[in-house]
């Protein structure tokens, strides 16, 4: 009997240890990360059968059981990733909301000052103070331009640096977690789960969610599969598949892809979605590419909407006025594997109201060349057997060379055009504030704007040596808030305002022979620059379109400032839902130190009675 005692007792002491051990264990990792609370589970051994029934014969440590749900866990990983993708969306936006909005670096002081220095030089033409300050002003907008760009690639560089960094990061955790599966797998054989090392690769998903989305699944061996994107199995078992971050060519995007380096790789970059990865994608795509893309079209009107009207003036010297500014051309990239020339791309004068902020891409599909936007949503097919093609506020020549099926061009039409932006007039005498055409208008018919939009036909007319008495306009067409738009044959662009559509023919124009010196009617032209309806199908001004680029940015602002507010509160109840199942309480170990000490002592206790026992049986033997 004393021998079944003392089996019991020992099974008590070692259960108590085990228990001990435990809980020492928590205490010491109360402050790791992603640390799971463990407890030991205990059962009673079979028990042993006597004539008087059965005998119990102790307790047994069945296995030690971290406390760990999978749906607390996989709230915690969303809510992170929700988290990391709108705190990085809010840093980034708020810095450009504040560059844009500044009223002192802004683009609206810069724009205010050059239209005023314009208006002063229609109020006195003949000023050569007027003159020389409008110059200097327009140098000063150019640079202002020039700032912004600058200020706005910056944080396209750091975007980039930032997703390459976070490619690098989670191919290090594929790496971790492909490691420890392999460790848990070999650790599971033995018929225990390994606890620490879950709690590591939960950890090591969760480092991983803060980049990027991620869904698991556990394999029947204990090994862990992970997810990114549509379905890209990151890690499959032991095996780690990488990322790389590289651009497909000079000057495109950088772009993410998924298994062989460079051109074999599977482009995964608009699958990419949630944690610091996906909030950058997405930041490139529609805040910093948009707000790029936006100025460069501001810098575009004003370069060619101040040209038309200049144009349309004649100078100190009664010649016509000159470009007052270059117009920046578009970007062309050629797409990989491109057997066809480049293209000849430049912006439109006559469809700048076309323009937009978009990107677009050319490709050669069917034996036709389509243009669409990017990411593609209206295709156009191009016609190129009458020539150039006018599209969305650009000429388009064909591509050269012999073009293969799926050839492709992006064509960023104002990517650059605010840092390309240059001043072209800087003599003063060569500033036309004087009329060039004089216009006889119908009755109920006001003139608008009077512009040359074919500068090269238009000097052709003026230096002719035998101009037509006049020109004339047909073919209106029909603008916002009740204005018409036709071109005369000369190159000249007119716009009026009618309830009805003019007749054609009955607007005319005559060349000014005669303007005088102090003529300033193009100049009072000119300074409606500012606030004509250029973009936008003519519901847009310079200003307009400026105002409404700091009103999107500063929207998406408050947008991401309130979303990371509010993901911060679920990031939190998520973490503490995790605590209150997971989390170490000191203050309950403590108690748990008490109870499996004295447990501990009770079994002492026990054996030191068995002993008693022994000794007694021993003495009655000698007897």
């Amino acid at each position: 009997m004393s021998a079944g005692l003392f089996g019991i007792a020992t099974s008590g002491l070692n259960a108590a240890q085990r228990a001990l051990d435990t809980t020492g264990h928590n205490i010491a990792n109360v402050n790791t990360e992603g640390y799971s609370r463990q407890r030991t589970e205990q059962g009673t051994r079979p028990a042993q059968f006597s004539g008087a029934g059965y005998v119990g014969r102790g307790v047994d440590v069945n296995t030690v059981r971290r406390m760990y749900d999978e749906f607390v866990q996989t709230q915690l990983r969303n809510n992170t990733t929700s988290s990391e993708y709108y705190n990085t969306q809010r840093d980034f936006i708020s810095r450009v909301d504040n560059l844009l909005a500044d009223p002192a670096a802004g683009l609206s002081p810069g724009l205010q000052q050059f239209f005023s220095a314009t208006q002063e030089l229609a109020n006195d033409p003949t000023s050569s103070a007027n003159r020389t300050v409008l110059i200097s002003e327009a140098e000063s907008l150019v640079d202002r331009f020039k700032f912004l760009d600058q200020r706005l690639k910056d944080q396209q560089t750091i975007v980039d640096g930032q997703i390459g960094s976070g490619v690098d990061e989670v191919n290090g955790y594929a790496d971790s977690i492909a490691k420890l599966n392999q460790q848990i797998v070999a650790a599971q054989g033995r018929g225990q789960p390994p606890n620490d090392l879950l709690d590591k690769r939960d950890q090591m998903v969760l480092e991983m969610s803060k980049f990027v989305d991620v869904r698991t699944t556990i394999q029947d061996d204990g090994s862990m599969n992970v997810f990114i994107g549509r379905g890209q199995g990151v890690v499959l078992g032991n095996k780690a598949t990488p990322l790389s971050a590289s651009r497909p060519t000079a000057g495109a995007p950088l772009e993410i892809k998924f298994g062989a380096q460079g051109a074999n790789g599977v482009n995964v970059t608009n699958l990419i979605s949630g944690g610091k990865l996906g909030g950058l994608l997405e930041l490139r795509t529609s805040v910093l590419d948009q707000a790029q893309n936006e100025l460069g079209r501001v810098a575009v009107g004003i370069a060619v909407g101040f040209n038309n009207q200049h144009q349309a003036g004649l100078d100190l010297d009664g010649n016509p006025g000159g470009a007052f500014f270059n117009v920046p051309k578009p970007e062309v990239l050629v797409g990989s594997g491109t057997q066809a020339d480049k293209p000849s791309v430049s912006i439109d004068p006559e469809g700048l109201s076309e323009l937009t902020n978009q990107d677009y891409r050319l490709t050669y599909k069917n034996d036709r060349w389509v243009l669409n936007t990017v990411p593609g949503t209206t295709p156009k097919t191009l016609d190129f057997s009458g020539g150039p093609v006018r599209a969305e506020g650009m000429l388009i020549e064909k591509p050269g060379g012999g073009a293969a099926e799926g050839d492709s061009f992006l064509i960023r039409p104002t990517r650059n055009a605010a840092r390309e932006m240059q001043v072209n007039i800087t003599e003063q005498d060569k500033l036309a504030a004087a009329a060039a055409m004089k216009p006889t208008l119908p009755e109920n018919v006001s003139l608008e704007s009077l512009t040359v939009v074919d500068p090269q036909v238009y000097k052709a007319w003026v230096e002719s040596g035998d101009p037509p008495d006049e020109m004339t306009f047909s073919d209106f067409q029909q603008l916002p808030s009740g204005l018409w738009k036709a071109t005369s044959a000369e190159g000249v662009q007119v716009i009026a305002r009618s309830d009805a559509k003019p007749d054609d023919g009955d607007l005319k124009v005559n060349f000014n022979t005669d303007p005088g010196p102090g003529d300033n009617r193009n100049g009072l032209a000119l300074a409606q620059v500012q606030s004509t309806g250029f973009l936008d199908g003519g519901k847009s001004s310079l200003e307009d379109a400026y105002n409404g680029l700091i009103g999107k940015v500063g929207t998406k602002t408050r947008q991401a400032q309130v979303a990371a507010d509010s993901q911060a509160r679920l990031l939190a109840d998520a973490k503490a839902q995790r605590e209150s199942l997971s989390g170490v309480n000191l203050d309950e170990e403590a108690a748990n130190l008490l109870k499996f000490q004295q447990a501990y002592q009770a079994s002492a206790q026990v054996i030191a009675v068995t002993s008693t026992l022994f000794d007694t049986l021993i003495g009655v033997a000698r007897r």
